[in-house]
């Protein structure tokens, strides 16, 4: 299957996209927090990011997902900085530090896309990427140029103008959305974004109506589709059971569904009392059932410590 963006490159369409993402950063509206700062002359918003793209790392990486590990790996590109801010972060040194992180220009990114996959990756894996979209859209002709030909993913808290979300259509193979509160109580409390569950919701949606269910090919590797994860959290903060009743109202029993078990108090999560209890092995379970039952197909077998547990 040839990736979308290959297509929108060769109609032109992707060139148009690209003035239209510079035109946002001009007055930043990228994402839903619009700071309306001007990027264009390294005015910067709430994501600390200017003009270029800030890069904390890049490498093969073998945690994802399988459907997007095989056998190369996924060629992960991690952003510095972040749009959401989780107070919980576990990747908080890169998302939420002050520390300015290696800028790159387009034709800097397009070689590291390039590089990840003379390296073997099975796609091109972005990030965090929503307050740098313009910066990859605008890296992508040079790359495609010298032969990027592998499956791009998205992979996002979810937290994305429906705007920007439209201008990707065509651009993107995979999203990999993460869905986190349901209360906008609890998204106010720990992100400090009121709106988080209605624009998750509208998010998802778009993203679905995009790229569908996910397509797996012979070998068990995505190659198009919507893949959404949920972080069980202590408590009833994820409302893990309202997200599972979301997707199944709206008829998404092809994406790919991941259960994470994972969370630990990380970032400034001491500072919330409720946020220092962990997971449970029957929290999981009770989500994974739940799921089955209302006709999930594709559910993550878990990780490995979950998997261990069951066999």
């Amino acid at each position: 299957m040839q990736p979308v963006y290959i297509k929108t490159y060769k109609s032109g369409e992707l060139r148009k996209k690209i003035t239209q993402f510079k035109q946002i950063l001009n007055d930043c509206t990228l994402c839903p927090r619009k700071c309306h700062v001007r990027r264009t002359d390294n005015e910067l918003g709430l994501c600390k990011t200017g003009r270029l793209a800030q890069v904390a790392s890049f490498d093969l990486h073998f945690g994802e997902e399988s459907p997007l590990v095989g056998k190369g790996g996924s060629g992960a590109i991690f952003f510095a900085h972040c749009n959401l801010g989780c107070v919980f972060c576990q990747n908080y040194s890169i998302s939420l530090s002050d520390t300015k992180f290696q800028e790159v220009y387009p034709n800097q990114l397009a070689f590291i896309m390039l590089e990840l996959q003379k390296k073997g990756a099975e796609n091109i894996n972005f990030v965090t990427p929503s307050h740098v979209v313009a910066q990859v859209v605008e890296a992508l002709p040079e790359a495609i140029e010298q032969g990027l030909n592998l499956p791009l993913v998205y992979n996002t808290s979810s937290y994305d103008s429906l705007n920007t979300l439209k201008l990707l259509d065509g651009v993107i193979d995979i999203y990999l959305a993460d869905v986190k509160f349901f209360s906008p109580k609890h998204s106010k409390k720990y992100t400090r974004a009121t709106d988080y569950p209605e624009v998750a919701m509208q998010a998802i949606q778009e993203m679905y109506a995009q790229v569908g269910g996910i397509v797996l090919d012979a070998r068990g590797l995505a190659q198009k589709g919507l893949m959404v994860r949920h972080l069980l959290m202590p408590g009833e903060i994820a409302d893990t059971d309202k997200w599972l009743e979301f997707l199944h109202e709206h008829k998404m029993h092809d994406v790919y569904l991941n259960i994470m078990d994972q969370y630990h108090p990380a970032g400034r999560a001491d500072e919330f009392p409720e946020l220092m209890d962990k997971i449970t092995y029957t929290q999981w379970e009770k989500a994974v059932t739940k799921a089955q039952k209302m006709g999930f197909k594709y559910i993550d077998p878990g990780s490995s410590r979950i998997f261990n547990l069951l066999f």
